[in-house]
């Protein structure tokens, strides 16, 4: 165990990529993760959950401080990496500690954008990106308390549906048309929106932030068409911005993330980035699953195997604000698709199937998400569907049944 590995970070991707290296090659590298948070690596899919009161605080850790034992990892938790040294082959601690490496991935995660707004220095402006943002929102937060959240996107979603399980008036600002315009068409985040406000969300579209008001702390947010919503508390969710600047400082080649080729290396040998600060082929991933997947990729390149990542089929599924939603893949529809939809409005469901050459390219789920990882894979393989292609909408078990007698099942279409 001769081969020293250094993993900058201690969140999803570096628990993951722990995992499976030392599954596939056990005792190969003496491996040291270290984490600028206090604590252990933990779930941050969870953290509405947390905050609504609905998961505790400690059921978030990915694995116990035994488990990292039992695999001869070294954890160094709240300390921060200053300098990664390329030529002398060490990442530096604050403080001056050296911390030697013959390999090291960076997996530095990302952080919340936080918009230049004036007043957004006032006490009562968070962000929702760490289990300290949930600690702070906690603080701030009593029954009653009127909360308002800058963003429509997952992030901002996630935090509208902790805040109003916690028992805070909730008014969620969006800049865009339609709730999470990157996962959902135009009907389906109509169908989120109806369920959000039914759960009692306020959702504000097409709203442009101009600045916050307050003396010492957070009183309001004034829109730019002059309208002011009355705020104890505002939390940005407008995005994320990957955190590359430790591989800046080392000269590494950065765009919108730390860039990486298909072993997920970057421009120095025997440097690596994974997750949501790496950008391969010119996409930065947010997602879990990605991550996930370029862990898989590096573990394999690590143990000495042939393996390349070539990008990640965007999926989102998960419960936002109560409400399940899936979508992946081309669910806008491209030139030559066409669409089968069904809605039904009483049942607050709606299925948007994207079709192309007889398969399956695209799909959108509000409400009943139960086959969702069925719909994936077809997208994923690309596997003929003619055979139920009229049954798609109504599930695996509908589309897979093959009695003779069958009552045909018609849904809509539309070019």
């Amino acid at each position: 165990m001769d081969q020293k590995l250094v993993v900058v970070g201690n969140g999803m991707a570096a628990h993951r990529l722990v995992r499976d290296l030392t599954d596939a090659a056990p005792g190969r590298y003496a491996i040291t993760v270290i984490g600028d948070e206090p604590g252990l690596a933990y779930n941050r899919v969870l953290l509405s959950s947390v905050l609504a009161g609905e998961v505790a605080d400690g059921d978030t850790e990915l694995a116990t401080r035994a488990w990292w034992d039992e695999r001869g990892v070294t954890l160094i938790s709240d300390r921060r990496v200053t300098e990664i040294d390329i030529r002398g082959r060490f990442a530096r601690l604050k403080g001056g500690a050296k911390v030697p490496f013959n390999k090291l991935v960076l997996a530095t995660g990302s952080e919340a954008v936080r918009l230049p707004l004036p007043g957004a220095d006032l006490a009562g402006v968070l962000t929702f990106r760490s289990n300290a943002d949930v600690a702070a929102i906690r603080e701030r937060s009593k029954a009653g308390a009127r909360a308002v959240v800058i963003g429509g996107g997952l992030l901002g979603l996630e935090a509208a549906h902790g805040l109003n399980k916690a028992g805070l008036k909730v008014t969620v600002v969006h800049l865009m048309d339609r709730l999470m315009e990157r996962q959902l068409d135009g009907p389906a985040a109509a169908q989120l929106k109806a369920q959000l406000e039914q759960r009692g969300i306020d959702v504000i579209l097409n709203a442009e932030s101009a600045a916050i008001h307050g003396r010492m702390r957070v009183g309001g947010l004034r829109l730019k068409d002059g309208r002011t919503i009355a705020a104890d508390m505002i939390v940005m969710a407008v995005g994320i911005r990957a955190n590359a600047g430790l591989a800046r400082l080392a000269n590494l080649t950065v765009n919108r993330g730390i860039v990486v080729d298909d072993q997920l290396q970057t421009s120095e040998p025997g440097i690596y980035a994974i997750g949501e600060c790496a950008d391969h082929r010119g996409t930065c991933y947010g997602l879990v699953e990605p991550a996930y997947e370029q862990a898989r990729v590096l573990a394999s390149v690590l143990a000495g195997r042939r393996a390349e990542y070539t990008g990640s089929l965007l999926a989102t599924n998960l419960k936002v604000s109560g409400v399940n939603v899936f979508s992946a893949g081309d669910f806008t529809g491209q030139a030559g698709s066409e669409a089968i939809i069904l809605r039904d409005v009483g049942r607050g469901t709606y299925r948007k199937f994207v079709v192309k050459d007889n398969a399956l390219i695209g799909a959108v789920l509000v409400g009943d998400t139960q086959d969702a990882l069925w719909y994936f894979e077809l997208i994923r393989s690309g596997v003929p569907i003619a055979a139920y292609r009229g049954r798609l909408a109504f599930g695996r078990a509908a589309s897979e049944r093959h009695a003779a007698r069958e009552v045909p099942i018609l849904c809509d279409a539309a070019a």
